[in-house]
């Protein structure tokens, strides 16, 4: 055993009953520099000193006893611990089912990389690291991005965190084009090939503006004649949305099966995997030709359909989708309204342009001519 006075002297190594050499690399035993030559165990930056006489049993268990505790302790904050937070918070029971769903998938995967560290050691770049390493599925990407915002905000709102650094990260671009409307005469040719089933289904979509997990959840006692009430899933909002024509036709040959309004045969609910089937069935005949326009495309159609008309706002469409903010309808009908202003703002002019001005009159040319009278 090395006895030498200096600070960082080593004693050889503890070994276990078998002779395996234990933490040789990262523990030392040092002797101190005063007069007493004290013993003490260095590890991690820190010294502990070990009071049982060198070469003794008991400085072989005090030893073993500081390689035992003398690990950093893990943080008692991880992301693990923030998501776990999150999930037992009053918020998570508010969401709905759809988007706990998502956030359980995207929170899984933030807990296998990186649920062991610190969120206060996290920084921007980071996020822009995952975010990046992730690119081939930009949507997927950037819906993880957003599952970590939330989870920040989170822990700012339980005072974990002072800041968000996921937040204001900017989204990567999808590769897919947009959604668009469905044109008119793909919604006409939709209608004259489906069944009953697939254009009860397309007629609710397109005539209420709602998402599909809403309108596979409506139900006849929803009705009152004239609209029908609705409490959106995702956001919780509380609409009632009076039926078009069109809609309220089809309700009107559609029997009452169960206590949704679409139902299957039998009197039960139908699930999103089957409507879709029968809308994307009726999508793919050769006399319709629709697989470029999703189910989602239709409350795009919806909103566009609303905001083409005179005089309609984004109050107006907003009061039908549901939406909150002016943003998300530019989203879905900014095309259709920039379409029915610019019409509008075309007519008014065509309109002025044929209102002479006072004193002018039409050459051959259809110009005014205009008699300018001296009124000084």
């Amino acid at each position: 055993m090395d006895t030498s006075t200096s600070p960082k002297a080593r004693f050889s190594p503890l070994t276990s009953l078998n002779g395996e050499i234990l933490e040789e690399r990262i523990a030392q035993v040092r002797l101190s520099a005063g007069r007493n030559k004290h013993v003490y165990f260095y590890r991690f930056g820190k010294n502990h000193r070990i009071h049982a006489e060198p070469g003794t049993a008991e400085f072989h268990a005090e030893y073993a006893l500081l390689l035992m505790k003398g690990r950093p302790a893990a943080p008692n904050r991880t992301v693990k611990g923030l998501i776990t937070k999150y999930i037992e918070s009053d918020r998570w029971p508010t969401l709905s089912k759809h988007t706990r769903i998502g956030y359980s998938r995207h929170f899984r995967y933030l807990e296998e990389k990186i649920g062991h560290i610190d969120p206060t050691t996290l920084r921007t770049v980071h996020v822009y690291e995952m975010r990046d390493s992730l690119k081939a599925t930009p949507t997927d990407a950037n819906r993880k991005v957003g599952a970590l915002a939330t989870l920040l905000t989170h822990g700012i709102r339980i005072g974990w965190l002072d800041r968000n650094v996921a937040q204001g990260v900017m989204q990567l671009k999808g590769t897919r084009p947009p959604r668009q409307p469905w044109p008119v005469e793909k919604i006409e040719a939709f209608r004259k090939a489906a069944d009953p089933q697939a254009l009860l289904v397309f007629d609710l979509l397109l005539g209420t503006g709602q998402r599909i997990a809403d309108v596979l959840k409506m139900r006849w006692s929803d009705l009152d004649g004239a609209g029908i009430a609705v409490k959106q899933s995702k956001t919780g909002a509380l609409l009632y949305v009076p039926l078009t024509r069109t809609l309220s036709q089809t309700l009107s040959r559609t029997p009452k099966r169960g206590l949704t309004i679409v139902s299957q045969e039998n009197g039960r609910s139908v699930g999103y995997n089957l409507a879709w089937k029968w809308i994307m069935d009726t999508r793919k005949l050769e006399v319709v030709q629709a697989e470029a326009w999703d189910i989602h495309s239709l409350r795009h159609s919806a909103a566009s359909e609303i905001a083409a008309l005179p005089g309609m706002t984004t109050e107006h469409v907003m009061a039908i989708t549901g939406h909150k903010s002016s943003a998300m309808v530019h989203h879905y009908a900014g095309a259709a309204a920039q379409k029915a202003r610019a019409q509008e703002a075309q007519s008014a002019r065509e309109k002025q342009e044929n209102i002479a001005p006072p004193n002018c009159t039409k050459n051959n040319l259809h110009k005014y001519q205009c008699i300018v009278r001296n009124l000084t």
